[in-house]
């Protein structure tokens, strides 16, 4: 059984080229259409946004757009076609069976390869992977021509497989489009940034939140406004925090935060119990990151004066609101959690004991809330 992840797919959701329905991002997929109708596409184009927002979804749909649309030659005995007004491609299409089948010979797709040495999947993009683009352009190419790339996520490049991309945006074969997804922009070399065009995806609306969650196969029930919250309009942030149990150990936390200055040592115990278990390493991963997410949301009561809304767990509102009562407790809050960051990075990096790292964590925000 083949259990090395899928480097361009989140955990217990479809893959991109899945997803059916694309919500939230109708700005951005309008933008795109507008481009495409003025008959000057550009060539390439940077999808950027926070986690989890659609932007492999609208590139795996932008793709199979490109392939299915046939460009106009001329104008013919009518007169020009009116401009598409939707990026909806028939799912009987021929193209679209071919994209699911991933069989399409005008798509490649360049995500983190499999190392052969250890089997695993590699941390980064190499030049390897994108040197494969020389032969998929060498290639007769069908279907009108065109050519689709799609690099997910971009920001996985080293800087060898940066500057190999960097050649081919800079000399791009005629009717291709690259399409490079990026969580942060600001890491690509600035002349990767100056040949592309930028779609910018929004977080999304509690609505399309909700639409997009049960298009997946997620049902929020009574924890709704605290899944908003927490997941920041991320649908990929909202399937992790389901798949690992999120919202009840955020819980945990501000239950655990409830009891400070004086600290509940079992239920910092228990804590972090569930971060040293066997095979929780994700979860291990996804505590710290709720852990800088609640300091965020202190750092933020104490500047504002209130408690962000809604509420990420029950009691949390209260809980900031005591522990974070001005802007001073609100500087002293987000100067932990720098402290904190640092700390967690250098913990993972020398393999610090987990159960350790989160104790040493608690007791730092003991410290913070002591004053």
């Amino acid at each position: 059984m083949n259990d090395i992840p899928v480097a361009d797919q989140v955990p217990g959701a479809p893959h991109p080229r899945e997803t059916p329905h694309l919500f939230g991002q109708q700005a951005a997929e309008r933008a795109f259409l507008e481009a495409y109708a003025s008959g000057r596409l550009h060539h390439a184009w940077l999808l950027t946004g926070p986690r989890g927002v659609g932007k492999a979804t609208l590139a795996w749909r932008i793709a199979r757009f490109l392939l299915a649309t046939p460009p106009v030659e001329e104008d013919g005995l009518f007169g020009a076609p009116p401009p598409p007004e939707t990026l909806d491609i028939s799912p009987e299409h021929p193209v679209a069976h071919r994209l699911l089948a991933g069989s399409d010979p005008g798509l490649i797709t360049i995500t983190r390869s499999v190392n052969d040495k250890t089997g695993r999947l590699r941390d980064e993009i190499v030049v390897d992977d994108v040197r494969v683009l020389n032969r998929f352009f060498g290639l007769s190419a069908t279907d009108g021509g065109r050519r689709v790339v799609i690099v997910d996520c971009a920001d996985d490049m080293n800087v060898n497989a940066a500057n190999a991309l960097l050649k081919m945006l800079e000399e791009p074969p005629a009717r291709t489009t690259l399409l490079l997804v990026s969580h942060r922009p600001s890491g690509l070399l600035p002349t990767i940034r100056s040949r592309c065009r930028t779609l910018r995806l929004s977080p999304l609306s509690p609505q399309d939140m909700a639409a997009a969650l049960e298009q997946a196969g997620v049902e929020l029930s009574g924890n709704a406004d605290h899944m908003t919250a927490l997941a920041a309009g991320s649908v990929g942030a909202a399937l992790r925090l389901t798949a690992l149990g999120g919202l009840d150990l955020y819980g945990e936390l501000i239950a655990l935060l409830s009891t400070l200055p004086r600290l509940d040592r079992p239920r910092a115990l228990a804590l972090a119990d569930t971060a040293a278990q066997r095979g929780a390493g994700d979860r291990f991963d996804l505590l710290l990151d709720l852990i800088d997410t609640a300091l965020a949301r202190l750092a933020r009561t104490g500047a504002a004066g209130q408690p962000p809304q809604p509420e990420a767990a029950r009691g949390e509102a209260e809980t900031l609101t005591r522990l974070a009562p001005n802007a001073h407790c609100a500087r002293a809050w987000a100067d932990t959690a720098a402290e904190i960051t640092a700390r967690s990075r250098h913990g993972k990096a020398v393999n610090l004991d987990p159960a350790a790292l989160v104790l040493d964590t608690v007791f730092k925000m003991q410290k913070t809330a002591a004053g």
